[in-house]
């Protein structure tokens, strides 16, 4: 396998859906073309689903969770299926490391070690089949037996990005199938391969028919899998745009959602913080899928005295960033996944410089390379928090600099955001570090470093989404409670 290699020398049918655990043709002829960010050549071709897919697929999950084995299964029982779609993963790794680069511009440095943890996701539920209290006994004020038992939702729509799909399939996939949902999986018309090959993993595993269900959809047909009644949740990752959609769909028919939006993350560099530190760290993080991550730290706020010294400084750290074709190990930042995020970040950069911003450095396509999706990291210095470049989403390698006049007023300018996703303290001090990030409104906060940690919780406050997702608290939101208060004691408590 090499840089070169398709999408149809990786999986075996791309041009069929996988359905009721098996794979079928699709109702019409339509195909979506993936066009490889680094060449701007197609990469592959993958059939695109319509209205009937879609019913197929939701009558196929409906029906394995009202007449088939699987919600009827133990929990540990449906653990042995997650540890066997981990082993069927790690035996497709270098595959689904392949087409995150090609498809999303993930950088194989990034792509390689990263894609190899994402297994350990099923082996992680699959442990929580000993530990997690599926039944709790209370004391019921009557009867003589009170029990508070956890039950699968039911039917769930796990729709994925592009940016991270293989990650994002396994923290909802995971959780919904130990818990006993059943459950339809749409991959996004950029990055469908995922999709493609975690549905040969689910074959190979052996799963009950209609448990998973794999398909690809463009965002119209995609929305009759959120208004379908027969879909108990909806689990999204997403633009906050799309989740404000989906949540009112939601919302009409009183249907779970599970949302994880968009984020405008902080970085608060206190005055015991060395600036060319705190500059490489965020320097080293803000490469990252070349900036397209939700949780991305691209505000950092430092005190006015040291502003100018900083921004200096993470200009320097930016200016050494090599970029090139992610598949080069030698390079440490790939292309912007596609021809539509590279208008929107050129777009923002332009907006900054008309808002007064300075631009520090970067803003421009590299000189060096002549096609692809490509955009130098930028640093915007002197930055006001009301500018849209401070406000606003940009999914790209571009960060603001923001001046404060003091702790608190750096801690109210983090907060002063519609989002409130992730966020970091910058700090030796533990102490401090702790008492900052409790007065900051954010899912995540970090100390000197971009973090995240899907094994405890992800998710965020405000704009940023609905629910958590990760560990125990993303168990929980793919079942539901019921109160049991019976006169004895059952014989298969």
């Amino acid at each position: 396998m090499n840089s070169a290699t398709k999408l149809d020398e990786l999986a075996r049918h791309p041009e069929l859906f996988f359905i009721d655990g098996k794979w079928v043709k699709p109702s019409s002829q339509s195909t979506i073309t993936v066009i490889s960010p680094i060449t701007e050549e197609p990469f592959g071709r993958v059939a695109e689903a319509q209205a009937a897919d879609i019913d197929v697929a939701v009558t196929a999950a409906r029906r394995a969770f009202d007449h088939g084995p699987w919600p009827r299964l133990s929990h540990a029982e449906r653990a042995e299926y997650l540890r066997r779609i981990a082993t069927e993963m790690r035996a497709r790794i270098d595959k689904f490391a392949h087409v995150w680069t090609a498809e999303s511009g993930a950088s194989r440095n990034m792509a390689v070690p990263g894609t190899a943890r994402i297994p350990d996701t099923f082996d992680y539920y699959a442990g929580l089949a000993d530990t997690f209290p599926f039944v709790e006994r209370h004391k019921p004020q009557s009867g003589n037996t009170g029990l508070l038992v956890h039950e699968a939702v039911g039917v769930v729509g796990l729709i994925v990005p592009w940016n991270g799909p293989l990650a994002m399939v396994a923290w909802k996939l995971a959780p919904a199938l130990l818990a006993g949902c059943t459950a339809v999986v749409k991959t996004s018309p950029e990055a469908p391969s995922a999709g493609l090959l975690m549905a040969e993993v689910v074959e190979a595993a052996g799963l009950p028919p209609g448990v998973v269900n794999f398909l690809t959809a463009d965002r119209e047909v995609s929305e009759l899998l959120v208004r379908d009644p027969r879909v108990d949740k909806i689990s999204f990752t997403g633009s906050t745009a799309a989740g404000r959609k989906i949540a009112a769909i939601c919302g009409d028919r009183i249907a779970r959602c599970t949302l994880e939006l968009g984020g405008k993350s902080a970085a608060v560099i206190l005055d015991d913080y060395d600036l060319e530190t705190a500059a490489n760290s965020i320097s080293q993080s803000a490469r990252l899928l070349t900036g397209q991550i939700c949780s991305s730290l691209t505000r950092v706020i430092v005190s006015r005295n040291r502003h100018d010294q900083f921004a200096e400084a993470l200009s320097s750290a930016f200016e050494k960033i090599r970029i090139g074709d992610p598949f080069d190990a030698g390079n440490d930042m790939g292309p912007l996944a596609m021809a539509r995020q590279l208008d929107r970040v050129q777009g923002y950069v332009a907006k900054g410089v008309d808002e007064g911003a300075k631009l520090a450095t970067g803003g421009a396509r590299p000189s060096h390379l002549n096609r692809g999706y490509f955009i130098e990291p930028t640093v915007f210095a002197n930055v006001d928090n009301a500018m849209a470049i401070a406000r606003e989403e940009i999914f790209g390698p571009v960060v603001s600099v923001i001046p404060a006049d003091s702790e608190q007023q750096a801690v109210d300018i983090a907060n002063d955001t519609n989002f409130g996703l992730n966020a970091s303290v910058f700090t030796n001090d533990d102490t401090r570090a702790y008492e900052v990030a409790r007065q900051l409104r954010s899912g995540t906060v970090g100390q000197n470093f971009w973090r995240t940690d899907f094994s405890i919780a992800f998710g965020g406050f405000k704009q940023s989404g609905i629910g958590r997702e990760g560990g125990v608290e993303g168990l929980r939101l793919f079942l539901e409670s019921k109160t049991l208060i019976l006169d004895g004691e059952p014989v298969h408590l």
